[in-house]
């Protein structure tokens, strides 16, 4: 089936050059970094885990929000996901691929991953994380590539797939609670260790995954002739709702305990990530924006008219999606850092390296999105056109 990503018009083409260029300007930044090691990042002694793991931590979000499509459908039977389903599991296939990559250039060497292999640690939640995100990657590989399969021969997924998907299904759950569990259980961190992170991190992956995948249809209705329809959106639109509403709630819970315990340990690092602490402001202004979209996302999502309204839908998803992105991609990681378990205020600012890597990994992201999109959207296609061709030949055959 990969042929059919080999086929397109012109702007299809423009497109796909576009990002493998991004990827290879990434190429040489990566090249400089594996030469040259981690120094030309922004990390340092305090801040040990910085951009890279950031985007980790939020793509995994975004990986196991394919639940929330793969289990109306195959569980409870919602037709109206039909269509939506093997796009949903697609841009989990790209998510965790993405995982993966920043893990591979944040370690710095990338055959130190081997380590984990040869000399696994069942104690540690890092070797569980590793388990968890291949295991979702490979279950995702196998469930795609057998429904689009049989999608494309006319007949219906072997009996034998439907035990798979649902395995999936807790499994979804389970990747980004495993990765929850890897920052709360350090003791030195009192930023990350709270009981509510892992529901914080399903909470804005069900809303930040579900807000990519109504844009990327509403893209699709765009540019091709592909059309998911309207009730599986506007489903998608209300489960962002439910879910933004629930991880506003957690975090004001969190601001709560910080402030009215007023624990040194634990209401310092919401200082510098609101506030900013000894001068160092750094994060301030980025989380207020965040705090702002994430609030009028939410008053958007809850007006049913505005909700139907496709134009100011896509404005609240993308609100949605970068509101989470701040807080999850950028501040949540660096937060932990600061102040250190010693009281220093680091600064840590990602270098353009570390920013040119990622551009390339979203690039790369992007592109497999894009050809596993084309590759759907084409068996689709094909699948419809047989049909017309069956239906006009009926008739014939009925005369005779």
């Amino acid at each position: 089936m990969l042929e059919k990503a080999l086929v397109g018009d012109k702007k299809y083409w423009v497109w796909v050059i576009s990002l493998m260029t991004v990827i290879g300007v990434a190429a040489l930044f990566y090249f400089k970094q594996y030469n040259e090691g981690l120094g030309v990042t922004g990390l340092g002694r305090d801040v040990t885990w910085g951009f890279y793991i950031a985007q980790l931590t939020f793509l995994v979000g975004v990986a196991a929000s394919a639940v929330m499509v793969v289990l109306p459908y195959y569980l409870h039977d919602y037709k109206a996901f039909a269509k939506i389903t093997i796009l949903g599991e697609f841009v989990a296939i790209s998510a965790v691929t993405m995982c993966i990559a920043f893990v591979m250039v944040d370690i710095g060497q990338p055959f130190r991953a081997l380590n984990m292999l040869l000399h696994p640690s069942p104690k540690s939640m890092l070797f569980w994380d590793t388990i968890a995100l291949n295991g979702y990657l490979v279950l995702n590989v196998i469930i795609s590539h057998v429904t689009l399969g049989a999608e494309r021969q006319g007949m219906a997924p072997p009996k034998w797939i439907k035990p798979v998907i649902i395995l999936s299904i807790p499994w979804a759950v389970s990747i980004h609670t495993v990765t929850a569990f890897l920052y709360a259980g350090l003791g030195a961190r009192p930023f990350w260790m709270t009981a509510v992170l892992a529901p914080r991190f399903l909470a804005s992956a069900f809303a930040a995954g579900p807000a990519l995948l109504i844009l990327f249809c509403l893209i699709l209705r765009k540019v091709t002739k592909f059309d998911v329809g309207r009730e599986p959106v506007q489903t998608l639109a209300k489960i962002v709702t439910y879910a933004m509403a629930i991880n506003i709630f957690l975090i004001l819970m969190e601001v709560f305990t910080a402030v009215y315990s007023g624990i040194p340990e634990h209401l310092e690092h919401f200082k510098f990530m609101y506030l900013g602490l000894e001068g160092n402001s750094t994060m301030a202004p980025w989380m207020w924006v965040s705090s702002i979209l994430a609030v009028l996302s939410l008053i958007m999502l809850l007006n049913p008219k505005v909700r139907r309204k496709e134009s100011l839908l896509v404005v609240a998803c993308i609100a949605v999606f970068m509101s989470l992105w701040i807080d999850k991609g950028l501040a949540l990681i660096v937060t932990g850092f600061v102040p250190s378990v010693l009281g220093a205020v680091p600064t840590y600012v990602p270098t353009v390296t570390e920013l040119m890597i990622s551009l390339g990994i979203y690039a790369l992201g992007l592109l497999m999105v894009t050809v596993l999109y084309k590759i759907a959207l084409s068996v689709r296609g094909q699948w419809v056109t047989k049909r017309i061709i069956e239906t006009q030949r009926s008739p014939v055959k009925a005369g005779n």
